[in-house]
């Protein structure tokens, strides 16, 4: 072994490597395992302080991303309130003038006029924005889990989706407010960090933080956990929504600043109501948009308890009921979703409104109709007047004749069903919860069946509409249905009607989205009692178990129908059968480290990848490609200087681990001893190893991956370097990033980490780009912007090895690189989905 003097070659067993023991580049440190700092560094640097400053804006985001959630709320709910009250009041007395004279279809006219009214104006919001129909929730839990949805969370987006909940909820649909809350607040953390909008080009800020992917999960994490506690109050089951309904990536950082952006909206939203509702202001007595008030017995009954430990048993039997009934609602929902997609979707939007004013329509005639033809007319006790305390609040802050409506009942006595009509949703739940005048049970069993069908019906139209609301008054319905059989048929006075009001309604809505966790811990900060949580959860646990035996939750249906490739949280045992060569794409569309602009846009406008593997290609007749181009055999003496590279690096390794460098690594090092002349007083390390001087290997710099390629071409030995990004490749050719043949790669202008994520998040699209201002002959250095240490896997890794990978660290694409760092494939968000795991795994069995 010789040794190392002054400029002379050094050459070892591992390594050969030439180069002046003073002065040496940063490629000659790393081998010879000495550090140097660069001056010129594109990625930046994590500073102390700029850390402790970033850290500090990010939580003064999350808060103001709380604040805005509950001012939306605010907005929503008064709006939404105030066009209720306006429609309701006249309504109300035309019917009752109108009962008198004969003239009821008169006031049915100019129900169904409001309502047809507010219905068209939400109808022409989604017309605009098409992602603002439904709750939103589906999408946002797409978004967080991985998968961009176009449109998602853009201000247009937020505009329309206020605006419609309000028309839509005025308008008399069985919707309610409080699912688009989520959407809402999403977007306001989505938007509110970027200081810019696509909707507002004009309004431009130069704020240089929370330019990644990343961040912008986390704070749309946070907006939609400050949304579900504006709409419910409850801050702790929006940290918990977001955990297990929404994001897919969570640490213990993120969950502190969660909590806080929820505490900021429930209390925001809190503040504001108390003091336009009652004057109050800093009481705080109105935590959220829906209350479900206190849950108390009556002080003149002793024998009365909110639960007892026998009531378990009908709670657990209420559970599979609505877990049943939960199936049958998404079952049914899902053909209804399929016939519009095949019928109603491919015709013109205006067939989209058609539907929404039917859906109205037959909405207004059966609520009014029913209310008219079958309510019984029941007793006013002066216990139903006041009641409990909970109640009693609610009658002495709003007009009496807003929650107990008279219609055609003489007096002292009510309309029970026009009372759960011709309510508010969020009154009528009180209704259910807290009046101790009694409901019919036939009105109660009416009432479910209508509000099931037309609940149903409506979500899934375009018009924005959320599904909790409408699952908790359809289940309050059922739980009083049954506390008024047992009390009436089988003799159980002791029995609450509140509670297992609660219980249906917690037992229906768990039956229809499959939450638990969040869900009741929502539920027990809505009721503010603790005692309740014993029973939701039991009730919750056994309508899911139900529930999933038939189907799956109505959010995970619509993401299904959409074909979005949302990674559960697991894959199955039986899985781990499939490796990663067996459910990755080995057909590549790949760059080279240095490649012609004309292959570069050919590549990015024939595909529609989010990122490319950056390779080089390995034969063996080199030599013969070295011959005669000067530009192969500066690429080919660059791929021998890689491979030197790793063989110094273990050479390293194993001067502390006692292991030794792999074959391949003294093969090529053998090699290059052998085929050069010792006499010869070259630096071969600078000649070799230079990387700002010498292109990478490019066999075929003028070629692309084509579709015409066979299948040796297109398998061949590929050595992976590492992954560039679509928007990056973009960028590189908007700014002109590139340099001639006859030129060095030094020559090539460099771009900051700021400047590539200057256009964030709307990067420029390929097809936009003019091609007359590019040279197409010109080279682009992609090395300096690609990421050249990705996750990688190798291609016998088990699949939940993968999963778990894939989706814990937010993945996107993932490599499959061998033992020889040849990369054989890629795996993508859809080669992990359950479909295709499942497919792969029939495959393998039949391989058998």
């Amino acid at each position: 072994m010789a040794g190392c003097r002054g400029s002379l070659c050094c050459c070892c067993r591992w390594c050969c490597c030439c180069g002046e023991r003073e002065t040496r580049t940063p490629e000659e440190l790393t081998i010879l395992g000495e550090t140097q700092e660069e001056e010129d560094e594109i990625l930046p640097r994590k500073d102390y302080e700029k850390g402790r400053r970033y850290e500090a804006v990010k939580w003064m985001m999350v808060f103001a991303i709380g604040v805005c959630t509950g001012l939306v709320g605010l907005f929503v709910d008064f709006f939404a309130r105030l066009f209720t009250q306006l429609k309701f009041g006249v309504v109300q007395a035309s019917v009752e003038e109108c009962s008198q004279k004969g003239c009821l279809a008169l006031s049915l006219l100019e129900l169904m006029g409001f309502n047809l009214t507010f219905v068209f104006f939400a109808s022409l919001l989604v017309l605009i924005e098409p992602v603002a129909a439904g709750s939103g929730i589906p999408e946002i839990k797409c978004y967080l889990n991985g998968v961009k949805v176009p449109g998602i969370v853009r201000l247009r987006t937020l505009l329309c989706k206020v605006f419609g909940v309000l028309f839509s909820v005025a308008g008399g649909l069985f919707v309610g407010k409080e699912g688009p809350m989520i959407h809402s607040g999403s977007v306001v953390g989505a938007g509110l960090p970027q200081f810019q909008s696509i909707s507002l080009r004009k309004i431009q800020f130069n704020f240089p933080y929370f330019r990644s992917d990343r961040d912008k999960r986390d704070f749309v994490s946070a907006g939609a956990a400050a949304g579900v506690a504006a709409a419910f109050g409850a801050p702790i089951g929006g940290t918990l929504f977001s955990l297990e309904e929404g994001s897919s990536f969570w640490n213990q950082g993120l969950t502190w600043k969660v909590l806080f952006c929820s505490m900021s909206a429930t209390f925001t939203l809190n503040f504001f109501r108390s003091g336009i509702q009652f004057g109050s202001w800093g009481s705080f007595q109105l935590p959220g948009l829906l209350n479900f008030g206190e849950f108390k017995c009556s002080d003149s009954d002793k024998k009365c308890h909110l639960w007892t430990a026998m009531d378990l048993g009908f709670f657990v039997v209420m559970g599979v009921t609505g877990g049943l009934l939960g199936a049958t609602f998404n079952c049914l929902n899902k053909r209804l979703a399929k016939y519009r997609m095949r019928n109603v979707h491919p015709k013109p939007k205006l067939v989209r409104v058609l539907e929404s004013l039917l859906v109205s329509l037959v909405t207004t005639v059966v609520v009014f109709v029913a209310s008219m033809v079958l309510g019984e007319c029941r007793q006013v006790s002066s216990a139903g007047q006041v009641g409990n305390d909970s109640f009693q609040l609610q009658v002495t802050s709003e007009d009496v004749n807003s929650t107990i409506k008279t219609f055609f009942c003489p007096n002292e006595t009510y309309n029970d069903m026009a009372t759960l009509f011709f309510n508010p949703q969020e009154s009528a739940i009180l209704q259910l919860f807290h009046q101790d005048g009694t409901f019919s049970p036939i009105t109660l069993a009416l009432f479910f069946i209508l509000y099931f069908v037309l609940a149903c019906w409506t979500y899934g139209i375009s018009v924005p509409s959320g599904l909790f609301v409408p699952s908790l008054l359809c289940g309050a319905a059922f739980g009083r249905l049954v506390a008024n059989v047992l009390k009436r048929y089988i003799g159980l006075g002791h029995i609450y009607s509140g509670t297992f009001a609660l219980i249906g309604a917690a037992a229906f809505l768990g039956g229809v989205v499959r939450m638990t966790i969040s869900l009741t811990v929502i539920l027990v900060e809505s009721t503010n009692e603790i005692t309740y949580g014993l029973p939701i959860m039991i009730t919750l646990m056994v309508a899911k178990w139900t529930g999933d035996f038939f189907n799956k939750g109505i959010y995970d249906i619509h993401v299904g129908l959409r074909g979005v490739p949302l990674l559960e949280w697991e894959t199955e045992v039986e899985m781990d059968k499939l490796r990663a060569s067996d459910v990755m794409e080995p057909n590549l569309t790949y760059v080279y480290p240095h490649t012609r602009i004309q292959s570069l846009v050919s590549i990015l406008r024939t595909t529609v990848h989010h990122a490319f593997p950056v390779v080089t290609e390995n034969r063996g007749n080199e030599k013969e490609f070295m011959k005669g181009n000067q530009l192969i055999s500066n690429n080919i003496k660059f791929k021998k200087s890689s491979i030197l590279t790793r063989a110094g690096e273990q050479r390293r390794r194993s001067q502390s681990m006692k292991s030794y460098p792999s074959s391949e690594l003294r093969n090529m090092c053998d090699e290059h001893m052998t085929s050069e002349d010792p006499g010869e007083k070259e630096d071969l390390l600078q000649q070799m190893l230079e990387r700002r001087y010498t292109p990478y290997p490019n066999l075929y710099p003028d070629q692309s991956p084509s579709e015409d390629w066979t299948m040796e071409e297109r398998f061949r030995p590929l050595t992976f370097h590492g992954l560039i990004l679509r928007s990056q490749l973009v960028t590189l050719l908007v700014r002109g990033v590139c340099y001639s043949e006859s030129q060095s790669s030094a020559s090539q202008p460099r771009l900051s980490y700021a400047e590539m994520a200057e256009d964030y998040p709307r990067y420029p699209d390929i097809h936009d780009l003019d091609l007359t201002l590019l040279n197409p002959r010109m080279i682009v250095d992609v090395t300096p912007y690609m990421n050249p240490a990705p996750f990688t896997v190798s291609p016998n890794t088990h699949v939940s090895q993968v999963f778990n990978l894939f989706r814990t660290m937010g993945l996107r694409h993932l490599p499959v690189v061998n033992a020889v760092g040849e990369i054989v494939g890629v795996i993508t968000r859809h080669n992990l989905t359950y479909e295709f795991l499942q497919a792969r795994l029939r495959q393998h069995y039949q391989t058998l």
